[in-house]
């Protein structure tokens, strides 16, 4: 299906990438993605592969003149499909380095992202917080003026590489008498004075995430990102560009589950015959197979969109992000089923994605947030 919206140079990415998990990570995928431990040999390995390269622009280092849509897609389907760990440690790269793409100098970026890209530094993007997860706008992180500095003061939470990240893009409000308006980004640096992390956060999949902390936190006014009161905008555009990316993650792991699914299927044997050749097991997987196929064109509609040129790909992101999430749930789910007992074992990999797949419904935004987005978009369009 694929073949109909990608370009023989996509195509190829695609294939080198699907070789590269299938031949190097399947084999530590049961390992790492059983740890919060950031496996340094896999950041090495998607360095030196040129996929954090994908994350940045060529200007800061990375290999094309915009970022695509299209390739962090595509990447993230074929990590996700074999490794939910690596298919993190790629997208953190570019979620947290997108802030300083959008608003951080010419020096600023040549100073940071280059080490982002060779795989030396990991980025973190510090938006949510104990009050402020689906309301970003009722942050409660301060940053005040002070000379050439601002001050930060605050908590976040549930921000993925904290205290292992190099590289912080963090959201603060300099006016919170203007709610969403008020909001700026800042870069900081890891070890700076006054940043520091709360207890690590245990999740129901394993994945390095806490809560970095700020208690007069002094950052130059050159780490501003954008000018004061763009920090709402530059954190919707970076969501904007990576939420499409998170649909295509879970149609990776979706499809990981469907080919297990499968693949026990034919193997298991129940009343004298294979579970495939049961009516109510082929309907299933002819359910599951459609899902991921209609996940895929949203996915790859907002991503060509984006990669177009669209001034708003708002709705079709948050299309994309919603059915397939939620697509991906369900699949995992009926394969999980289909293992029967056998699917809450460990000793089954559908156990594990039953696990990591939950979480593609809250973070970068819950799915009722996004159907609060579509139906926005919706009424603004008629509305218009």
């Amino acid at each position: 299906m694929l073949d109909l919206v990608l370009t023989p140079e996509q195509q190829a990415l695609r294939q080198r990438v699907r070789q590269l998990a299938e031949t190097h990570l399947r084999p530590l995928a049961p390992t790492i993605d059983e740890s919060a431990e950031i496996p340094w040999a896999v950041v090495r390995l998607l360095a030196d592969e040129g996929l954090f390269a994908l994350v940045v622009p060529r200007a800061c280092g990375g290999t094309d003149e915009v970022v695509s849509a299209v390739k962090l897609c595509l990447v993230r389907e074929e990590l996700a499909r074999v490794s939910a760990q690596a298919d993190v440690l790629f997208t953190l790269q570019g979620l947290g380095s997108q802030p300083i793409v959008l608003g951080g100098s010419a020096d600023l970026q040549r100073a940071v992202l280059p080490p982002v890209v060779r795989g030396e530094a990991l980025a973190a993007f510090a938006l949510t917080e104990p009050e402020a997860g689906s309301d970003v706008a009722a942050l409660r992180t301060t940053a005040r003026r002070d000379g050439d500095d601002y001050v930060l003061d605050g908590d976040k939470r549930f921000v993925s590489n904290a205290g292992a990240a190099h590289v912080y893009s963090v959201f603060a409000s300099t006016d919170p008498s203007r709610g969403a308006k008020g909001i700026s980004a800042f870069y900081v640096a890891a070890g700076t004075p006054g940043l520091d992390f709360g207890p690590p956060l245990v999740l129901l999949a394993a994945h390095c995430i806490g809560q970095p902390r700020f208690r007069g936190c002094r950052v130059p006014a050159t780490q501003r990102l954008g000018a004061e009161g763009e920090g709402f905008r530059i954190a919707m555009q970076t969501l904007d560009l990576f939420r499409p990316s998170v649909g295509a993650a879970a149609v990776g792991l979706g499809q990981a589950a469907y080919e297990e699914a499968l693949r026990y299927a034919r193997r298991r044997k129940q009343f004298g015959a294979a579970l495939v050749q049961q009516q109510a097991i082929r309907f299933k997987l002819a359910d599951m197979a459609v899902a991921l196929d209609a996940a895929r064109l949203l996915v790859y509609r907002a991503a060509v969109l984006k990669d177009r040129g669209a001034a708003r790909v708002t709705k079709e992101a948050a299309m994309a992000k919603l059915f397939a999430t939620e697509a991906a749930w369900r699949v995992v789910d009926e394969a999980v089923q289909i293992h029967g007992g056998s699917g809450v074992s460990k000793e089954y990999a559908v156990e594990r994605y039953y696990r990591q797949v939950r979480s593609m419904r809250i973070y970068e935004g819950t799915s009722e947030i996004q159907r609060l987005i579509i139906a926005n978009e919706l009424l603004r369009e008629t509305e218009g």
